[in-house]
């Protein structure tokens, strides 16, 4: 009988046929031995003992992979993303094949409002709005179905949350509601504030011009008692007044039931004209950097008409008013930045010399990441605005700014009527 040849390394390389090949080794070992005539010679002993270690060894110096293996079909591919399920009707992305209710989790967009699919157009293409700043996206059908928008921030009520409803057809979403200005103290506090930033930029005004917080229906029958005025449309949130009037003016902070203001209390304040400036008006309700840039914008209006700056455009006396209101965010959103014009460009007083003065800050220390955020998104507003006169007026008054300091840019003003090129 000869001797069979058996080659161990053609064996499966896994780590359950270690101990197969073990026994498969040791029994052809033994069984050529004895066919070759094997009598137990003492040398031999040591050369089977070191051919069967040699066998282990080739064996086990193969790492083990353990592998899933499934039965598949050339119809049949692994979901990636249920890889236990198996499915005929997929969608590749790549080279990875889906159910197509998978693919849909995954990829296609949903509405942040309703939180649904958001659904194809008649091209069958996925069509939705997104807003720039914000990067909500949303069904086109909610511009149309009355879904509350809010007033200050712009996003859409989600299906999840209420927004606020002010009374007056404006709707506030909580995050705004969290820093809203509602009553007449505080508004004072912000608008003293205001004020003092002026000064600390050599550009103090020395009348006291009444500030009034009120509602929407009264900054409108104010706007339209107004002779001469550029107003925001379709939306205005301030006015300069130049002229005599009565108003409406909110008394004390309104009360929330659910998601309505209650209680709200007003008084008529007469407005008798003692300087060029009868009084700046503000819409309530709205959060305090919002609020404070609208003030900052009213009281650069009372400051160029106290200083003599008469028959201007537009485009200059709106653009250089969106000017301060911008500078007056961003000294709020990012304390130390450059938002202050260096004293070189400090508008001279006629009390004071090129001495510059600290400006204060109200209360930047305490703003929540929230409403920085807000903030920012003011500024993106003031920057990106499509109008003539507020966006391309500012945009044009900045770059004036920016170039020739504020000071050269306002004498600029008064003497031309326009902005150095």
């Amino acid at each position: 009988m000869g001797i069979s040849t058996f080659d161990p390394n053609a064996l499966p390389n896994t780590g359950t046929m270690c101990l197969v090949k073990l026994l498969i080794i040791s029994e052809w070992c033994i069984n050529s031995w004895i066919a070759a005539g094997y009598k137990g010679r003492g040398n031999d002993d040591d050369e089977l003992a070191r051919a069967i270690q040699e066998s282990l060894s080739m064996s086990s110096s193969q790492p083990y992979y353990p592998v899933q293996a499934y039965s598949r079909s050339p119809n049949n591919h692994a979901c990636a993303f249920y890889p236990a399920e198996f499915v005929e009707d997929f969608t590749l992305s790549g080279i990875d094949p889906y159910h197509k209710s998978c693919y849909k989790e995954l990829h296609h967009p949903k509405c942040d409002v309703c939180h649904e699919f958001i659904p194809t157009n008649r091209a069958g293409l996925i069509e939705y709005r997104a807003h720039p700043f914000w990067g909500q996206k949303y069904c086109p059908s909610h511009e149309h179905d009355r879904t509350p928008r809010c007033c200050s921030c712009e996003r859409m009520e989600s299906r999840s949350t209420r927004y606020i409803c002010l009374g007056d057809g404006r709707s506030l979403c909580l995050e705004c509601l969290d820093s809203a200005i509602m009553d007449i103290v505080d508004c004072q506090s912000l608008y003293h504030s205001i004020r003092d930033y002026y000064e600390g930029m050599n550009m103090k005004i020395n009348q006291e011009i009444p500030m009034l917080l009120v509602e929407r229906q009264a900054l409108n029958e104010a706007m339209e008692g107004e002779k001469d005025g550029h107003h925001h449309m379709p939306e205005t949130r301030g006015l300069c007044l130049s002229e005599e009037q009565t108003v409406s003016s909110i008394l004390r902070r309104p009360k929330i039931g659910g998601n309505r203001i209650l209680d709200m209390r007003t008084f008529p304040q007469k407005l008798t004209r003692q300087c060029e400036v009868t009084a700046i008006l503000v819409l309530y309700g709205l959060p305090r950097l919002l609020t404070g840039s609208i003030l900052a914008h009213e009281l650069m209006h009372g400051w160029l008409r106290l200083r003599g700056y008469q028959n201007l455009s537009p485009e200059v006396e709106e653009g250089i008013c969106q000017v301060l209101a911008h500078m007056w965010l961003e000294s709020e959103v990012m304390p130390g930045s450059t938002s202050m014009p260096s004293s070189s460009n400090y508008v001279p007083s006629s009390s004071s010399s090129s001495s510059s003065s600290s400006i204060p800050s109200s209360k930047k220390a305490g703003k929540s990441a929230t409403e920085k955020k807000l903030g920012e998104f003011f500024m993106h507003q003031i920057a990106q605005d499509t109008s003539l006169a507020y966006g391309d007026g500012f945009r044009a008054a900045n770059a004036a700014v920016n170039k020739y300091g504020l000071r050269r840019t306002l004498e600029h003003i008064r003497l031309r009527g326009n902005f150095p090129k």
